[in-house]
């Protein structure tokens, strides 16, 4: 015997879920927005991107077509 569906509790479930991932993304841009905001402040370091893992410095760039001496 198939099971009965319930229409509204059904409804409710899939409306707390999109309320659940909006406010997740609403936190998300929040806090990225305030990590901007203190780096224009100087109160954090800029992340430049450039280093190659988490906690190694940027190192001088490489150029590919001659070795190194």
């Amino acid at each position: 015997m198939p099971r009965k569906p319930n229409y509204k509790f059904e409804r409710l479930e899939r409306q707390r879920q999109k309320a659940a991932k909006k406010a997740a993304r609403l936190d998300a841009k929040k806090e990225k927005t305030e990590k901007r905001k203190a780096e224009i402040a100087g109160l954090v370091p800029a992340d430049d991107g450039f280093a190659g893992s988490p906690g190694e410095p940027p190192g001088p760039p490489q150029e590919d077509g001659e070795p190194t001496r």
